[in-house]
C-alpha cells in the first residue's frame, strides 16, 4: 500500500471515526485516542493483507469502532475497579509527615525535572488543576498528561529518595 493510498483512508476516515468516538465515549480527548487507534489497526490491516474485501473498508472501519470502543470501556472500568479496591485500603484522613519531607531536596528535585514534566506536577499540585485543564493549556491529551505525571512523579520519588540524583 503506497503512502498516499494510506494518507487518503486516514483522511476519510478520520472525522467520521471522531464522530463515532465522541458519541460513544462522550470525551473529546478519547475521541481522538479512537481515531488513533483505529486508524492505526486498520493500516496495519490493509499492510497484512486481513481486509478480506477492501471495498467493503466503510463496515471494517466501523467494526474496529465498535471493538476499540468496548476495549476503552472495559479498560476504563478494570482502571475505576482497581481504584476503588486500592482506596478502600488506605485509613481515613491519612495525611503523610510532612515534618519529614527535606523540602529542599523536593525543590532540588523538580529542578531536575524536564521543563514540561515539571509544569505538569506543579499545575497537578499547586494550582490544583485536572488532566483536561493542564492538557488544554500544554497542547496534550489527558491521557498523555497522566502518563507524563506518573512518569515524573516516579522520577521525583527516586530522587527525594535518593536513589537519582
Amino acid at each position: 500500500m503506497q503512502s498516499d493510498d494510506e494518507r487518503a483512508i486516514c483522511q476519510k476516515y478520520a472525522g467520521r471515526i471522531q464522530a463515532y468516538g465522541l458519541r460513544h465515549l462522550r470525551d473529546r480527548s478519547a475521541a481522538q485516542d479512537l481515531v488513533q487507534l483505529v486508524l492505526l489497526s486498520v493500516l496495519q490491516a490493509l499492510r497484512a493483507e486481513r481486509v478480506e474485501d477492501p471495498t467493503r473498508l466503510d463496515a471494517y472501519v466501523l467494526g474496529t469502532c465498535r471493538n476499540a470502543v468496548m476495549d476503552m470501556r472495559r479498560g476504563d472500568a478494570r482502571q475505576r475497579r482497581l481504584a476503588e479496591q486500592s482506596g478502600a485500603g488506605l485509613p481515613a484522613g491519612y495525611e503523610p509527615a510532612w515534618l519529614e519531607v527535606d523540602r529542599a531536596r523536593l525543590e532540588q528535585c523538580l529542578r531536575g525535572l524536564e521543563s514540561r514534566d515539571r509544569a505538569v506536577v506543579l499545575q497537578t499540585f499547586l494550582e490544583d488543576r485536572d488532566a483536561d485543564e493542564i492538557g488544554r493549556t500544554l497542547n496534550l491529551t489527558a491521557g498523555n498528561v497522566r502518563v507524563i505525571r506518573h512518569r515524573a512523579l516516579a522520577r521525583l520519588q527516586a530522587c527525594v529518595e535518593g536513589a537519582a540524583a
